[in-house]
């Protein structure tokens, strides 16, 4: 495997403190954000149709959002464009009767010039609310036995509770802070972008592990092993970032919304991981070594 010629950073400028504090406080930033969403509206995140049920129409009209949003009896719930396709529209309803809103958009809109047959809705898709709760329970469960297994095995492999808990602190870290952008961001909670949480936990334990063993297992100083460590693991990781971001930008450009969430999120925790392995973790294997109880 290739790997990336990282530069040797003069880590003995930093305290361990310093190094902390940065991943520190924006994992505080995100908790703010994820409880201060949780409070507004009963969710850490912004539920899409996977979890709170509803129909998700994909239109092709010459008409505007707001001709779209006076089209229909229901309430519709959020109107959106899809990119590299001019006059299509992904619109949802809280509503889950689907052949109903399909009608009412056929009757109600005027179709673009070169519409198969005159049809408006070029595809449908509904989600029952008691499948959607399904949903929820089951994506909330994967998540935390994925989490509680990967914690297990981090204290099974190091059996010493602060390298163990330094996988741990950064997994869950690596989870919380592209949740919270998911947010800001307006990428809603779906199984896709659970599926790419998931993703995470593994990148984080891959690239925690290896730095753990490096140090604590390998021969050789601290900072060489260090270094050992990050040419493997930074490859891992940018090489990572670089393809979810390609297939960012091209699900975009497609309108491949799904996809393009789930780069998004991806790119972002690779993001934050590269920052708490190599800041967070590092920092807690250092204390650890040096002045804590491994002394």
């Amino acid at each position: 495997m290739i790997q990336f010629d990282v530069p040797e950073i003069d880590y003995d400028r930093y305290t361990n403190r310093q190094l902390a504090a940065v991943p520190l406080a924006v994992l505080a930033v995100a908790l703010v954000v994820i409880a201060g969403w949780w409070i507004v509206t009963g969710a850490p995140a912004t539920l899409g149709l996977d979890f709170v049920g509803g129909t998700e129409l994909r239109i092709q009209t010459t008409d505007g959002p707001d001709e779209i949003s006076q089209a229909f009896d229901e309430n519709v719930e959020s109107i959106s464009t899809v990119g590299g396709e001019s006059n299509t529209y992904l619109v949802q309803f809280s509503s889950s009767d689907s052949e109903a809103l399909a009608q009412q958009a056929n009757e109600n809109l005027e179709p673009v010039p070169d519409a198969e047959d005159g049809e408006v809705v070029s595809q449908e898709s509904s989600i029952p609310p008691t499948f959607g709760q399904e949903n929820k329970t089951l994506a909330l469960w994967g998540l935390v036995i994925a989490f509680l297994g990967m914690s297990v095995i981090a204290f099974i492999l190091f059996r010493t509770f602060v390298p163990s808990i330094a996988i741990v602190i950064s997994a869950f870290s690596d989870v919380m802070i592209p949740l919270a952008v998911m947010n800001l961001a307006g990428i809603p909670l779906s199984l896709g972008t659970v599926a790419a949480l998931l993703m995470l936990i593994g990148y984080s334990v891959d690239s925690d592990i290896l730095l753990n063993n490096h140090i604590l297992r390998r021969r050789g100083g601290f900072y060489e092993s260090t270094y050992r460590a990050m040419k493997t693991g930074v490859t891992m990781t940018v090489t990572s970032m670089a393809a979810m971001a390609v297939m960012t930008i091209v699900a975009t450009f497609f309108g491949i919304g799904l996809l393009s969430d789930i780069g998004l999120v991806l790119v972002v925790g690779l993001a934050a991981d590269l920052m708490n392995t190599y800041m967070l973790n590092l920092s807690l294997l250092r204390w650890y070594k040096f002045e804590g109880v491994a002394r």
